[in-house]
């Protein structure tokens, strides 16, 4: 028989109706803080592979937050899709119960694809992400044209500008703290990424927004998906120097200065730093590598749902 374990979840103002399967377990708790903490204590144990909600107008984004805190895989459905498959298995009869079921029997044969995120609010906080990216190297221009500049008149236009970007940046930044606030998923991610000695809250926002398959596939798979793992460059019996390409230039830029901080603050990423200079490599070669680390760990942290720990750094 199968391991696996398929859990749906029907949600209503004032309870949370449970159907397991192939266990054909059922349970119900309240949909309050007490009754989201009894839900993640009774699945946690199950391990299921799947959990299945229906979207029924904001009621389950808490839920499926609560969940996703808790390491484990929700999923969120349109309702028309869950009902077609019980009319197709034959289930005319509707109540919260026979729903949980339902929801348990379509995690199990259909196995939605999961999604970190919904598509909407990634892709607003990764605009505003860019927009940030934008706007500072807008300021570093304008600061590289004020050193050149000796007109007085032309000086002040650019010290108004550069005021000007200021502020703006400081509202992207209060929009972005707001933007992260909306979701307490967000906010899960957000404190797990920041026990990384060496990442802030500017590279977590970065990494949450634009690497949104983080903790779901290999270091190694990740590594190349942002273009930090060194791609081979053979033909015949010649060996090129290996070289990092193409990937998501947007998060290795956060994490290049990530990597600043983090081989002076990070023990185990200055040690991987100080190895490679000992061994000769070009600074910018062991920063790709510690790059790579950082971005290794934060998978592993949100693989796993545990913040950083030293001990851990390196097996990551």
């Amino acid at each position: 028989m199968s391991s696996e374990v398929f859990v749906g979840i029907d949600v209503s103002q004032a309870f949370l109706d449970v159907g397991v399967r192939p266990s054909r377990e059922r349970f119900r708790v309240a949909y309050d803080d007490n009754g989201l903490e009894e839900l993640a204590t009774r699945l946690r144990p199950l391990r299921p592979t799947l959990i299945v909600l229906e979207a029924t107008g904001k009621l389950e984004a808490l839920v499926a937050a609560r969940l996703q805190m808790a390491g484990m895989t929700p999923v969120v459905v349109n309702p028309r899709q869950v009902r077609d498959f019980a009319k197709a298995a034959g289930e005319l009869a509707k109540s919260d119960t026979i729903d949980a079921d339902i929801l348990a029997h379509f995690a199990e044969a259909i196995r939605p694809r999961v999604r970190p995120l919904p598509e909407e609010d990634l892709r607003a906080l990764a605009e505003l992400v860019t927009r940030r990216r934008q706007v500072q190297d807008m300021r570093i221009a304008e600061g590289n044209r004020l050193k050149r500049t000796e007109s007085r008149e032309v000086r002040r236009r650019i010290e108004r500008h550069l005021a000007f970007l200021e502020r703006e940046l400081d509202d992207i930044d209060d929009a972005l703290r707001r933007k992260v606030a909306t979701s307490p998923a967000w906010q899960a991610d957000m404190k797990l990424y920041c026990t990384v000695p060496g990442i802030g809250r500017t590279t977590a926002t970065s990494v949450m927004a634009q690497l949104p398959e983080l903790g779901r596939l290999s270091g190694r798979e990740v590594s190349k998906l942002v273009g930090v793992a060194p791609l081979a460059d053979d033909s015949g019996k010649r060996h090129g120097q290996r070289h990092i390409w193409g990937g998501r230039s947007t998060v290795r830029r956060s994490l290049y200065m990530a990597a600043l901080v983090a081989v002076q603050y990070n023990p185990p990423i200055r040690d991987v730093y100080q190895r490679l200079l000992a061994l000769g490599k070009p600074k910018k070669v062991a920063l790709v590598a510690c790059m790579r680390k950082l971005l290794v760990i934060l998978n592993a942290c949100m693989r796993d749902r545990q913040p950083w720990q030293p001990n851990r750094a390196l097996a990551a």
